[in-house]
Parts: C-alpha cells; structure tokens; sequence
C-alpha cells in the first residue's frame, strides 16, 4: 500500500508531453490492446534521451511504432533510428504511424527476425532500446555488442515481467519456466560483462540501463552459463 501511494504522488507531478499524434498513437493502441511503454518508462526514456543526444538509434520491438516516434520526439532532427519487428501486421501499421507522425525520413523499419537482422547491420548506434520477445533478449545481445559504440547506452525494457522474475521457478506457471530462465541469464549476463556497467531499475515494469565502458571481449556463452549456475543456487535456496 505504501509504495502505491509513493507511486501515485509521483506521478501527480508527472507532466503531458508528446504531440497530438503521439497520443492518438497511444489510445489507439489501448483499444486494441497492444503493450506501448508505460508512462514511467517514457520518463526515464525521455530524460536519458535529452542527456545522450544520440545520433543513431537501435530499437528492437517495433510494435505499432509509438515508442520510435517517442523517441524520435525526444532526439535532434538529425538522429536516425532503426527498428526490427517481426510481427506483420504490426510492421504495417508501425509504416503507417510513422507516416502520419512525419517521421519516415528519420524512421528506418525493418521487418524479420531480430536475430538476422541484427547480424546485417553496419556501422555503430550509440543507444539500444530493447523492447521485444523477453525470452530472446539474452540472444539478442551478443549481436547488439557488436553493434553498441563506445559510451553507447543500452536500454532494456520489462526485465521484472511483473515480479515472476524475483519469484523461484516453482512459484511460476510452468509455461513460463523458459523466460523466467532466459531472462535471468540476460540480466546475469549484463551486469557481470567486463564491457558494461548496469544497473536494474524499478521503473515500470524494470528497466535496465547498461553503458558500455570498454572494448574487452566478454565469452557470453561463458557469462550465460555462470548465470544459470547462480539461478539454480538462488532457486534452491527458496
């Protein structure tokens, strides 16, 4: 009860932002029932956003396209963003979104699997918004290092999954055993790879943010399996 109401008063001085389009984007997207960010990951997103001033953005999870106008909102008119989603119909309307927002000239959409996808692009971006299939997350990121400049930030988004993530595996639906797994690996992975400084957040559904510091070369199977191992340990010990 208590951390609601410290919730609730915060948001009190949250304040209306965005364009006329963006919140059409977001109400649409509330009637037929397809996850946008949530208000307080939008906050934090804005805030690192005005402090980075990045010039190229990768985000991976497109969806209907409200966070890639979001962020294209929130950047300089000469940052470009890419973004990857693999649902079709999704794709679809994210181009049409876009379109309407006026940003297609800084909105590049591609439509596949993140995990080719990943491996064809060129050059490096210094932000990384990751926002899609949580169980892919730690197979997303060996590809996104190749990718992350130096100083770059990497955003990951929905790391608690509503409080099953801190819950042992024999508290979860069994259905859930596979992403639970993954994403604890990723979050072991991120905050023990010898290239990134991370924290974990609270923020909306979590939130992790990792600034790359250095150019050393992380084995991730090496991390990934230490990750599971410590799971286990932790699991067993509830």
């Amino acid at each position: 009860m208590k951390r609601e109401r410290i919730h609730d008063f915060i948001r009190s001085f949250r304040r209306e932002g965005g364009s006329g389009i963006l919140h059409n984007i977001e109400s649409e997207a509330r009637e037929d029932g397809v996850p946008i960010i949530r208000e307080e990951t939008r906050d934090l997103l804005r805030i690192l956003l005005e402090m980075k001033k990045p010039e190229r953005i990768l985000e991976v999870g497109t969806a209907i396209g409200f966070s890639s106008v979001f962020m294209a909102e929130y950047t300089p008119d000469s940052t470009l963003i890419t973004t990857i989603e693999n649902e079709p119909g999704r794709y679809r309307r994210a181009e049409e979104n876009i379109k309407r927002a006026g940003m297609e000239c800084r909105i590049r959409t591609l439509f596949g699997d993140a995990r080719d996808l990943l491996e064809t692009l060129e050059g490096s971006y210094d932000f990384v918004f990751m926002d899609a299939a949580k169980g892919q997350y730690i197979h997303f990121l060996p590809p996104i290092m190749k990718l992350l400049a130096s100083d770059g930030i990497l955003v990951s988004d929905n790391v608690l999954q509503d409080g099953d993530l801190f819950e042992s595996r024999y508290g979860i639906r069994r259905r859930d055993h596979t992403i639970h797994h993954r994403m604890r690996e990723y979050l072991y992975a991120l905050t023990h790879h010898d290239q990134l400084d991370t924290v974990i957040l609270e923020c909306g559904d979590g939130m992790s943010i990792s600034v790359r510091t250095g150019e050393g070369h992380s084995d991730l199977r090496m991390t990934s399996n230490e990750g599971a191992r410590h799971k286990n340990k932790e699991d067993d010990s509830l």
